[in-house]
């Protein structure tokens, strides 16, 4: 039986004794919105509300221009917004129009509660 031919370039190379890494697993904190305050903690992601509620944004937590686009559709820090929908994309509604944003651009956007209105 012939040896198989040894590659020139020693990166190409497969090692199969490279050791086997464990499956991390993420473990995802639930927040909801509870007589007008987040659960656990004063600010929570946008990702963590649940629908119908009102929040108003505290922290952008994105790249600098993704935070101006942001800032230019009207969500910004101290506007209040509604979450609309959480299904395949989050709605919002800000200033009387209706945005889809990601779930992982959700969960850099952190929110706190409005007080409920009596």
């Amino acid at each position: 039986m012939k040896a198989a031919p040894k590659s020139s370039n020693p990166l190409l190379q497969l090692d199969l004794r490279w050791p086997k890494l464990r499956a991390t697993v993420r473990k995802q904190l639930r927040y909801k919105i509870l007589a007008g305050q987040c659960a656990g903690a004063k600010l929570c992601p946008l990702s963590r509300i649940e629908a119908g509620a009102v929040v108003c944004i505290k922290k952008l937590f994105t790249a600098p221009d993704i935070t101006d686009r942001l800032r230019e559709l009207g969500l910004r820090e101290e506007q209040q917004i509604k979450l609309v929908a959480r299904e395949s994309n989050f709605i919002c509604q800000v200033c009387n129009a209706r945005l889809g944003i990601s779930e992982e651009l959700a969960e850099s956007i952190f929110v706190e509660a409005v007080p409920a209105t009596a």
